[in-house]
């Protein structure tokens, strides 16, 4: 199954066949080894990408320095931009084109 984010400013609520969809991306557990929740890079990709669709950017940016993501959003200036889940194979870059 393949998900394309809809992250946007303010977060939403999923509804229908799009909240399954998502719902299948959660990990199974809660894990943690070596510091860092979920065993699996790509979990806790999914995980950030859900939780950013509900509660939105705006939230996530208030939780640190305006510097920081700042800096990551110029470094990210001409890269892919978008992130595609894949369950159980992980996640890939994938591109949508220029907005």
């Amino acid at each position: 199954m393949t998900i394309r984010w809809d992250i946007r400013r303010e977060g939403r609520p999923w509804a229908g066949d799009g909240f399954r969809a998502r719902w299948e991306l959660t990990p199974e557990k809660f894990e943690s080894m070596d510091g860092r929740i979920f065993l699996d890079e790509n979990d806790r990709i999914n995980m950030l990408g859900l939780l950013l669709e509900n509660v939105g950017v705006d939230a996530a940016v208030r939780l640190g320095a305006l510097e920081v993501w700042e800096a990551a959003i110029a470094a990210c200036r001409g890269q892919p931009r978008e992130l595609i889940s894949r369950r159980p194979g992980g996640w890939d870059q994938g591109y949508e084109g220029e907005a």
